[in-house]
């Protein structure tokens, strides 16, 4: 939860001119991302408890429509943009993100195109997949009132887990998906690594945009702190 409140400490703080944009990336542990259609559903606490049940800590996170999966062999990704009218800036955004994706994958040479696959889990125009098979990249969108985050997941190994955990999840939400749509970068080409898949995305920003190393200021770790309990499902 306090993952997820530090995305929010940082849009909000964007949002009142007190950070710039910035572009986090890491390794998060084990977590079912529920997003706000899946908290509406009738077996929304049904789905809370498998996900307890199987060492994965269920959160409600800033974005996107429907429950996503992350596990120590993924990315998850949060891009935070101050922009004076955000609302304007959605769609570009959505692809400026989503075609940065298919570049830095194209590194570790596995071709992408963006577009939503016939029962893919957590669905999206903007989602990222391989072949018209897999899909590698889940990405959602949410706005401040002066700046927008975007936040998602990569996909780079074990997407067995990820198909295993979602089977479960979804059957509790009464959702139907095909599990086959549910890939990893490693499916493509086995040799691939987080810290390589990575580097690339990072390679990718510096080629379009350059980049500054930062890190996070204490006063978006105090406000993240204050606000994590508002991602834990009651």
């Amino acid at each position: 939860a306090l993952d997820t409140a530090v995305s929010r400490a940082l849009l909000l703080r964007a949002s009142n001119g007190e950070v710039g944009e910035t572009f986090r990336l890491h390794v998060p542990g084990n977590i079912v991302a529920f997003g706000k259609r899946d908290t509406l559903e009738a077996g929304y606490p049904a789905a809370v408890d498998v996900a307890r049940q199987r060492n994965f800590a269920p959160i409600e996170r800033l974005a996107g429509g429907r429950a996503a999966v992350f596990t120590r062999s993924t990315l998850a990704f949060a891009w935070t943009v101050p922009d004076p009218d955000p609302r304007s800036g959605i769609y570009p955004r959505f692809r400026a993100l989503s075609s940065l994706m298919v570049d830095a994958f194209a590194r570790l040479g596995v071709t992408s195109e963006v577009g939503e696959l016939p029962g893919e889990y957590c669905p999206g125009d903007y989602s990222v997949h391989h072949g018209g098979r897999i899909k590698l990249m889940g990405v959602g969108q949410r706005l401040a009132r002066r700046a927008a985050h975007v936040g998602g997941v990569v996909v780079v190994d074990h997407s067995s887990e990820v198909r295993s955990i979602l089977d479960d999840i979804y059957a509790a939400l009464d959702l139907d998906w095909d599990p086959a749509t549910a890939g990893a970068l490693t499916d493509v080409h086995p040799d691939i690594t987080v810290d390589a898949a990575a580097a690339a995305i990072v390679s990718e920003i510096e080629a379009r945009r350059g980049v500054e190393p930062g890190a996070i200021e204490p006063a978006t770790i105090t406000l993240a702190a204050s606000l994590a309990s508002d991602h834990v499902p009651a």
